[in-house]
């Protein structure tokens, strides 16, 4: 117990801070891990990796997935697949045949486990950067996508270059089949559980027990689809994805919790297990004393290279080859410039799924403390190359900034005056009917939210979406902020002077609250 608060409490403080000062918190965590791991007195943190696979990963992609976009899923279906199944099986191929050369003595088998384990990516660090950038919007939905189910292709082949390194008599016939029934499976049953968990929602109504389902829901559904030899990461994905595109039929309440909860839970998550990658470098170099350091670094150069560079050398051709062959693809998807292939190749950054799994290698798996090894040299060298250099590579490329924050000012602005017709409709539908008695001062002032609402929006267009400018709805956020603020403070000036009591107070600042998140996000846009 006393080890886990050691690493938790200083590990949130760093995250907190690394925040605050927006730097890259992925690479500041891991590079204090590796610091610190080599302090005398360190205990030694084993990373469990049925802990890691069960503990962080679900959840992670859970939140990841409800915030995703299933329609743009389905509409960028061909690059995803390119990505999360074409890529990680060309890296691993490559990565097999580089370590079968470089390093004497390692077997094919044994080569195609360490490039099972390298074929997945880790965007946290890349997508975080390239969100703050502005990357183009399709462009990080592809990167985001490709993180999530790669995971089950790269767990997948893992799972079947184990089996045959141990004998289990795989053959190439069998390895396709199981990819499709676990990866098929992952998909169905994650289908299956979202259904009636919405419907349990939904029938609850109370916010809080719909935020205590949705933190069950990740757990249950890896569990679950691991029992069945199903792609748990597939299963927690799908349905992130179901309830994530079904989420804004819940109460407002209800998401504003929620949304709150997983990302606190998350942040914690990804501190922990990025702090923990760092701190495995002590012991996974200890078993390795018999071998020269210069061997060490001579493979561990030859299989990063080869990662970073595989990418690009599929990322380019699955771009452009498949358009130059159809033109029917050519006219309905135009080749984008080279600059967003070759930000897409940067972003190849390794994590805790491939260190988790290498962890999990049979004890008596031939070269299985070098597998680690290697394993854990490209994760490194991918987020301190490749993560902390993202930003500066998408500058140079001129990237940044591009993210169709028009567009989305535009698409905004055209939604919002539609919706403020029916909005409009509906108060005259109903002041001509059913509450044709209600008063006079009450059907204006409604009249006047639904006309700002849409004038707004056309407003956030002209002045470019920046920050400070004085439009009237501008005008109108900031000083109302500015009162909110001011009744907040004399509530409890209320309640310090004992005139009411602690219950009433947390009531009425709870609705200054719901006010004022609203009010906080045209702010920011």
């Amino acid at each position: 117990m006393t080890e886990v608060l050691l690493l938790v409490v200083p590990v949130t403080l760093l995250a907190v801070v690394v925040r605050r000062m927006q730097v890259s918190a992925p690479v500041s965590l891991v590079l204090a891990g590796l610091l610190t791991s080599f302090v005398p007195g360190v205990p030694d943190y084993h990373l469990d990796p049925h802990l890691v696979l069960f503990l962080f990963i679900p959840p992670m992609v859970y939140s990841e997935a409800c915030e995703s976009s299933f329609l743009s899923f389905r509409v960028n279906a061909r690059p995803i697949a390119l990505l999360s199944v074409g890529l990680v099986l060309f890296t691993m191929a490559l990565v097999a045949l580089v370590a079968h050369t470089v390093v004497p003595g390692m077997s094919w088998p044994v080569a195609f486990v360490l490039g099972a384990l390298l074929g997945p990516t880790d965007v946290v660090a890349a997508v975080s950067v390239a969100r703050r950038l502005g990357l183009p919007r399709r462009l990080v939905r592809i990167m985001v996508a490709e993180s999530l189910f790669n995971d089950s292709t790269g767990l997948t082949a893992y799972r079947i270059t184990v089996a045959i390194v141990a004998g289990g008599g795989f053959s190439l016939l069998d390895g396709i089949r199981d990819f499709v029934l676990t990866c098929s499976g992952g998909l169905v049953l994650g289908l299956l559980i979202a259904w009636p968990v919405r419907r349990l929602q939904c029938w609850l109504g109370d916010a809080v027990a719909h935020t205590a389902v949705s933190l069950l829901v990740p757990f249950v559904t890896y569990a679950l689809a691991e029992y069945l030899h199903a792609s748990g990461v597939l299963a927690v994905l799908a349905a992130g994805l179901y309830l994530g595109h079904h989420s804004n039929r819940a109460s407002h309440a209800a998401r504003l919790q929620e949304q709150a909860s997983w990302k606190l839970i998350v942040f914690l998550l990804e501190s922990v297990v990025f702090a923990l990658i760092g701190l495995q470098l002590r012991p996974v170099v200890r078993a390795l004393d018999d071998t020269p350091l210069w061997s060490l670094l001579w493979y561990a150069a030859a299989v990063s290279l080869t990662v970073m560079l595989g990418r690009f050398l599929w990322v380019f051709p699955a771009t452009y080859l498949p358009r130059w062959i159809s033109p029917r693809l050519r006219a309905r998807d135009p080749s984008p410039p080279w600059q967003l292939p070759a930000a897409l190749s940067w972003a190849g950054i390794r994590g805790v799924v491939s260190l988790a799994a290498a962890f999990a290698l049979p004890d008596d798996m031939p070269h299985r403390e070098l597998v680690l090894f290697l394993t854990f040299s490209v994760t490194l060298s991918t987020l301190f190359v490749q993560g902390l250099g993202f930003p500066a590579f998408v500058r140079r490329l001129g990237l940044a900034g591009r993210g169709g924050e028009h567009d989305d000012h535009l698409a905004e602005a055209k939604a919002q005056e539609e919706a403020a017709r029916h909005a409009q409709h509906r108060l005259e539908e109903l002041v001509a009917g059913e509450h044709q008695h209600c008063p006079q001062h009450v059907v204006l002032r409604l009249r006047e939210v639904a006309e700002y609402r849409r004038v707004a929006a056309w407003e956030r267009l002209r002045d470019g979406g920046r920050p400070g400018t004085h439009s009237p709805a501008a005008a109108y956020q900031l000083l109302r902020r500015e009162m909110l603020t001011a009744e907040r403070e004399a509530f409890i000036a209320m309640r310090d002077q004992g005139r009411l009591d602690d219950e009433v107070v947390r009531q009425v600042v709870h609705q200054l609250d719901f006010e004022e998140a609203a009010l906080s996000r045209d702010l920011h846009l």
